[in-house]
């Protein structure tokens, strides 16, 4: 009897072993993304809402964009340009190298199309015909690029001297920067709707085809949302992708990866990283109202509110509390360990009376024992009125009955 049970026991343990360790294996490989599992020269991952970085590497290493560089060019064409505005294509733009749309000398486009043919199939004749159209010139079209680009997103690592990313020296960015732009980028819906597109119809003067999105993220990864790939002999690969999970939309960006399967395996392993451990949190509502410790010098708590709703990538499982920092800072603690800090406006206290003029009130402002005596005065007053009343009431009646007695005696003999 114990040997049948004790085989019994050997045989679900063999049975049940290999599933437990590969399960627990399986979640500990996923805890940690280490740099050198990234095959990119420099990596980011951010969370898309909050701006909050998750994963970097060099992120700050300045490296040759590519055509990456169309994310910077497509915002700034939408946002500073009309859709409908017809682009008249120069020989410069029909003579571009690299890819291209293929538009002719002299052709007429829209400036939407020109946008998708741009962001989705890369074209480098499309991001000069539209550089040519928005600035007169490949080069104030830059410097306007540029000058937007700081403005917007508060980028300090990045020089752009074309709209395609064609390899010029002077032409650079980082990971970081790559993150910024493409970030304030999503938030636009026609940019994002472009960026999305999986194929589409393309009628030209010497093109009749169906363009296909060029970043294969589109087909491969549950949830990708966009955005653009890159590649030339000098910055070798280039890829910015993101992609949304519920209410957590993420943005990953590898850079100067050896080939192009390498950067789409980062930043595969940067978003499942991403969605495995954090999530998109709102933290406060717009015009939420927060106390701070410090106090003015009339005593009263300063208080600050937020100036938009407030979001931060947490920790998935953790809690967290909320504190207002000596500067005026919404810190907020999680229980593991991360903290964020969002930018609060402090708001305005009513004015607190002088000190004098309070002292002036309390003076004018008869007290209770004052009260009392005024009370105590006035009833005396009127006692000793009545008292007086009634003695001359009395004096008159003896004083008239004194002389009736007179009177009868004097002149009627009456006693």
């Amino acid at each position: 009897m114990l040997q049948h049970l004790l085989k019994l026991i050997l045989c679900i343990n063999v049975l049940i072993l290999p599933f437990f360790h590969a399960g627990t294996a399986g979640a500990a490989g996923n805890d940690t993304l280490a740099p050198e599992e990234i095959n990119g020269e420099a990596a980011i991952l951010i969370d898309a809402t909050s701006g909050d970085p998750l994963f970097e590497k060099n992120p700050d290493q300045r490296l040759y964009p590519a055509s990456i560089t169309k994310i910077a060019t497509g915002i700034y064409a939408i946002e500073n340009g009309n859709p409908d505005d017809i682009v008249t294509v120069s020989k410069r733009a029909r003579y571009e190298e690299g890819t291209r749309v293929y538009l002719a000398e002299g052709e007429e486009v829209t400036l939407r199309k020109l946008e998708y043919g741009l962001l989705m199939n890369s074209g480098n004749d499309a991001a000069t015909a539209i550089a040519e159209h928005l600035a007169g010139s490949v080069e104030r079209f830059s410097e306007q690029l540029n000058e937007y680009l700081q403005e917007k997103t508060g980028v300090e690592d990045t020089h752009f001297t074309n709209a395609h990313g064609l390899h010029d020296p002077d032409h650079y960015t980082t990971a970081s920067d790559m993150a910024k732009i493409t970030q304030y980028a999503m938030k636009n819906p026609t940019f994002r709707e472009i960026v999305g597109t999986k194929t589409l119809p393309w009628e030209g003067e010497e093109w009749n085809t169906v363009i296909v999105n060029h970043n294969k993220m589109l087909w491969r990864y549950e949830g990708a949302t966009g955005v653009k790939n890159g590649f030339t002999d000098q910055a070798r690969n280039t890829l910015v992708v993101s992609a949304k999970r519920g209410e957590t939309e993420l943005i990953a960006v590898t850079m100067k990866a050896p080939s192009s399967e390498l950067a789409y395996s980062d930043v595969t392993k940067l978003l499942d990283f991403g969605f495995a451990h954090y999530e998109t949190k709102q933290v406060a509502k717009a015009g939420e109202t927060f106390a701070s410790t410090t106090v003015d010098q009339q005593g009263r708590h300063l208080q600050y509110f937020a100036e938009h709703d407030l979001y931060v990538a947490a920790p998935i499982g953790e809690t967290y509390r909320k504190k207002v920092t000596a500067d005026g800072q919404l810190l907020l603690q999680f229980s593991g360990g991360t903290e964020y800090r969002r930018s609060l406006k402090p708001k305005q206290l009513p004015p607190v009376q002088p000190a004098a003029s309070k002292q002036t009130d309390k003076q004018s402002a008869p007290s209770a024992g004052q009260q009392a005596a005024k009370y105590a005065i006035f009833v005396t007053w009127f006692l000793l009125n009545l008292f007086l009343v009634f003695y001359l009431y009395a004096r008159r009646n003896r004083k008239r009955k004194m002389m009736k007695k007179w009177y009868n005696h004097s002149f009627l003999g009456k006693n």
